[in-house]
C-alpha cells in the first residue's frame, strides 16, 4: 500500500542522487533510473521497483587536472494524497549516496533552487569517496515539490575517463534510503526503505586528455 508513496519519494532522492554523480555541461543525455526497493513494514517486507526521469549534462573531454561542473537538472514531481486506499501522511528523512568517480577528486557540490521541501533545506557530505545527500521533508502526502539543481564541482586526475554512477548493490548496501507514513484505521504506519539502482548505469563519461 505503500507503492506510490515510496515512489514519490525516491523519485526525489534519484534525482539528487543523479545531481552529485555528475559533470558540467557540454553533452545532455537523459536517463530513466530504476530502483530496486524494500520497504520494511509491520506486515513485512515489500518490494518494488522505482523509476525517476533526470536530464545529465558533463563535458566530453577535460585537461589533466582540468575542473568539471557536473549539473543534474530534476523535474517537478507530487507525493500522492492516497496509497491502496489509505491516505498519505507524508515521506521524510531521505539519504542519497553517490560515488566521488575513479580519477576526480571532488572539490565540492551546489544545491540550488527547488521548491516545496519543507523547513531544511537539502545538504550533503562526504566520507570516504561516498557523496550523502540529506533531505529531512516532511512532504505531505498531495504535495507538490521540486528538487535542486545539483552541481558536482571535480577536478580530473592525469588521465583515463571519469565516469559517474549512483552508488549502493543491494538492500544492505543501499544507496537510498527513506521512510513513508501511511495513515491507516491501525494508527499511522512508518515504513523504512532501502534501495539501490538496477542496473546501475555510467551517467556520464569524460575522457581525460
Amino acid at each position: 500500500m505503500k507503492s506510490a508513496l515510496l515512489r514519490a519519494g525516491t523519485g526525489m532522492l534519484a534525482a539528487a542522487a543523479l545531481a552529485v554523480a555528475m559533470a558540467p555541461p557540454a553533452s545532455a543525455a537523459a536517463f530513466d533510473i530504476v530502483y530496486d526497493c524494500q520497504a520494511d513494514t509491520p506486515l513485512g517486507a515489500e518490494n518494488l521497483t522505482l523509476n525517476q526521469a533526470v536530464d545529465a549534462t558533463a563535458p566530453a573531454t577535460v585537461a589533466p587536472g582540468g575542473a568539471l561542473d557536473v549539473v543534474v537538472d530534476p523535474g517537478p514531481n507530487q507525493v500522492p494524497a492516497e496509497a491502496a486506499g489509505y491516505d498519505v501522511k507524508e515521506v521524510h528523512t531521505f539519504a542519497l549516496k553517490v560515488p566521488v568517480p575513479s580519477n576526480a577528486t571532488l572539490t565540492g557540490v551546489d544545491l540550488t533552487g527547488g521548491s516545496g521541501l519543507g523547513p531544511t533545506p537539502p545538504a550533503w557530505s562526504e566520507d570516504g569517496g561516498i557523496v550523502t545527500v540529506t533531505f529531512a521533508g516532511p512532504i505531505a502526502g498531495g504535495a507538490t515539490f521540486e528538487l535542486p539543481t545539483v552541481t558536482a564541482h571535480l577536478t580530473a586526475g592525469t588521465s583515463g575517463t571519469v565516469d559517474s554512477t549512483l552508488y549502493g548493490s543491494s538492500y544492505d548496501d543501499a544507496g537510498l534510503t527513506f521512510t513513508a507514513v501511511v495513515s491507516t484505521f491501525l494508527g499511522d504506519i512508518s515504513a523504512p526503505t532501502a534501495c539501490f539502482p538496477n542496473p546501475n548505469p555510467v551517467l556520464t563519461s569524460t575522457t581525460i586528455g
